[in-house]
């Protein structure tokens, strides 16, 4: 498993270096010294987990995650406890703070490797050009943070320049374009139903004729989207109708 350091202190990432030398099944693609330079180096290595320390000149490690499309795994590291609410409300795999003892660095990396093995092989692939049901991604809206499966979010839907995000029972808005993001978005798991809606195909219980040529589907718990008369025939075409 391809790893990255991310942290500002070249000490603390020799000492992470040297204590995860006994992980065999980590392996230490490279070091980043702020988000910026953890961004480029992970468009360039595709990492499969990142060591990410938060408090950072610059960017905090969050907003290094906000970056991001797909969002490798992530065990924070950091000197500063008082981030460690809101790191367990982001679902990272494990929260360690510093100075790191031996012990609990190697059950977070059982965690990864685990958690890593129940994965659908393909999802681990780097070069998908499309973000599909099987990746995750950072959703941050004010001091709440999710690491979020695509394939929880059945409705995407524009507000203005922010976009609501649709999953469990959260509403999250975060501040991008539905344009943007419809050009991320695999087109065999994401349809554009209207300029405000992308829906996830897989979350469709129902779908009806609505006014003008339109359709209104029904999502699974019930929310209804109404497909634009423009998209009603692509629509039909890819559900096969």
């Amino acid at each position: 498993m391809k790893a990255l350091i991310v942290d500002d202190e070249r000490l603390a990432r020799k000492e992470l270096i040297s204590l995860l030398e006994d992980c065999k099944e980590i392996d230490i693609v490279g070091e980043a010294i702020n988000a910026d330079d953890a961004f480029q180096k992970i468009q360039e290595l595709s990492p499969d987990l990142l060591f990410l320390d938060i408090q950072m000149p610059g960017k905090t490690g969050f907003e290094l995650l906000e970056m991001l499309d797909a969002v490798p795994q992530v065990i924070f590291t950091t000197a500063y406890d008082e981030y460690a609410l809101q790191a367990f409300d982001v679902n990272a795999l494990d929260y360690l703070l510093k100075p790191i003892q031996k012990e609990r660095l190697q059950e977070s990396v059982k965690k990864v490797v685990d958690k890593s093995r129940e994965k659908d092989p393909s999802a681990q692939l780097p070069d998908v050009p499309k973000l599909g049901v099987k990746d995750q991604v950072f959703v941050k809206d004010g001091d709440r943070c999710w690491f979020v499966k695509l394939s929880e979010v059945r409705l995407f839907e524009s507000e203005g320049n922010y976009i609501k995000v649709y999953f469990e029972d959260n509403r999250p808005m975060i501040h991008k374009s539905l344009n943007a993001l419809d050009e991320k978005l695999d087109d065999r798991s994401f349809f554009r139903a209207s300029r405000k809606h992308i829906i996830n195909l897989s979350w469709i219980e129902k779908i009806e004729p609505w006014f003008n040529g339109g359709l209104m589907v029904q999502l699974k718990g019930g929310q209804n989207v109404e497909v634009s008369r423009r998209q009603a025939a692509r629509f039909k075409d890819m559900m096969s109708l």
